[in-house]
């Protein structure tokens, strides 16, 4: 795969489906970041229409930097259960995989139980 096509071939692969779901996903990330980032402008101006001295300036330059603040303070916390998301996701997973296996487990237990018993009923009955 060569760097001008772009991940084509990879693309190509994964199907329309998923790409699409990931596409989804992409908008819905950008969409609620967007919402944080406007929440923190929004409290940022909460803030200094408590501060009526402030001048114009003072004003953006407290806004700016409790935004910068509030959006630094949002991206650690979303990194923080992004990543706790993904240990949740492996555990889970890996506790699937072990469930599935004792479930297979014990059905050809019951099969072999069953066709053993069917087997000794017919070798009785004869």
């Amino acid at each position: 795969m060569s760097v001008r096509d772009g991940g084509k071939e990879n693309r190509a692969a994964c199907g329309p489906d998923t790409e699409s779901a990931r596409g989804l996903a992409q908008m819905e990330g950008y969409l609620l970041w967007n919402a944080e980032v406007e929440q923190a402008r929004r409290l940022a101006r909460r803030f200094t229409d408590q501060l009526p001295w402030l001048t114009t300036a003072q004003r953006e330059d407290v806004e700016r930097a409790y935004t910068a603040e509030r959006t630094a303070e949002s991206r650690v916390m979303l990194a923080r259960i992004s990543a706790r998301a993904m240990q949740l996701r492996g555990e889970y997973s890996e506790r699937y995989r072990r469930l599935r296996a004792r479930c297979v487990a014990t059905a050809v237990v019951c099969a072999s139980a069953a066709g053993g018993a069917c087997g000794v009923v017919t070798y009785l009955a004869r």
